[in-house]
């Protein structure tokens, strides 16, 4: 981290959290999950222009967004109006070990950035669930995770996350902008070519929406 930066309260950084057979089954469930929720590419809402990650979810619950509607909760994939598939297991362990709620999530984000992809400095802050915090987790290629404060443009800090490694944003962290600045391609082997083309990371982003 920057010198000058200081952690916000309820941010947690677990490294290695996910040894490498849980993260080949953490794969292994995005490439089924794929079948009936392909990825896509959403869309920035008002410009249109086009995200630079491919997505899709996992839960009862997936965060999409287009220029028609912008950023919003469905229960089912805006392109084959299919339901998306369920939480894998060992997300749903890793929720109640560490979001500290007492409901269980309804989104799981699956982002996956190709080499050159990144996501800007940005609040979750589509849930009405803001209580509950966002737990991030990193496979395949390494990246660099940065995080500031509650005002766009503030201090920042940056940690280089790693596959398996989990990243935990509650209590004030969660109203903090945070983002992906860059890719490292080659750092890791986790994603099979068939399925990803190029390699690249998958981040997966578990949330709670609704308060229960």
């Amino acid at each position: 981290m920057t010198a000058s930066y200081t952690l916000p309260d309820g941010f947690r950084y677990l490294p290695g959290h996910f040894d490498r057979p849980a993260q080949a089954a953490l794969i292994e469930a995005v490439v089924a999950a794929t079948r009936s929720a392909p990825f896509w590419r959403p869309a920035m809402p008002r410009t249109g222009q086009p995200l630079s990650v491919m997505m899709t979810n996992f839960g009862p619950l997936g965060w999409v967004t287009d220029q028609a509607k912008g950023y919003r909760y469905e229960p089912c994939h805006p392109q084959t109006g299919q339901a998306w598939p369920e939480i894998p297991p060992a997300l749903l362990q890793l929720w109640h070990e560490f979001a500290a709620h007492q409901a269980p999530p309804e989104a799981c984000l699956v982002n996956w950035y190709a080499p050159g992809s990144r996501m800007g400095m940005h609040i979750d802050w589509d849930e009405a669930a803001t209580d509950a915090a966002v737990l991030s987790v990193s496979l395949g290629d390494k990246a660099r995770f940065r995080i500031g404060g509650p005002q766009r443009g503030g201090k920042t800090g940056s940690i280089v996350v790693s596959s398996g490694d989990v990243v935990v944003l509650g209590g004030a962290a969660r109203r903090c902008y945070h983002g992906v600045d860059r890719i490292y391609p080659g750092t890791s082997t986790l994603l099979p070519e068939q399925h990803f083309p190029g390699g690249g990371r998958i981040n997966l982003t578990l949330r709670r929406v609704n308060r229960p």
